[in-house]
């Protein structure tokens, strides 16, 4: 869709389009994200301590997957250049160290007068959502 690395112009997003991206959390990935965030809460990086939760093993942080969006919309669908005006997260199911999680964006309205492209987003652990919500970008004008 995106061949070139470049924005996808807006007058060619159309209502219904969409782009998956997917990826496996691992240990790394949580340990990286809590360094970069500073979120060092033990249910996410303390074996022993996740273990005597409600979850009984680490889980990963939401927004790791939910950042899978942010890649998805800056390589693929608009492209390089859109800037992100909004996004909404609904945390459903947790996400455990080694599940694969597909992030999918459909378009849900295009706004030419205003630039912006507006988006169903949702994440997938094993077909069932782990995280939903939705997602509104500014398109790069032309130059």
């Amino acid at each position: 869709m995106n061949i070139n690395n470049q924005c996808i112009p807006l007058e060619s997003i159309e209502i219904g389009m969409c782009v998956s991206y997917s990826q496996t959390i691992t240990d790394y990935d949580v340990k990286a994200f809590a360094g970069l965030s500073g979120d060092h809460n033990p249910v996410h990086v303390d074996d022993i301590y996740a273990s005597e939760s409600r979850y009984k093993k680490r889980i990963a942080h939401g927004l790791i997957a939910g950042s899978f969006f942010s890649a998805l919309f800056g390589t693929k669908l608009p492209g390089p250049g859109c800037v992100y005006a909004s996004q909404s997260f609904n945390f459903k199911r947790a996400i455990y160290l080694g599940d694969t999680v597909t992030a999918t964006a459909t378009v849900t309205n295009v706004d030419i007068k205003n630039k912006k492209v507006f988006f169903d987003t949702v994440c997938k652990v094993k077909n069932k959502t782990v995280i939903d919500g939705q997602a509104a970008l500014f398109i790069p004008g032309n130059k």
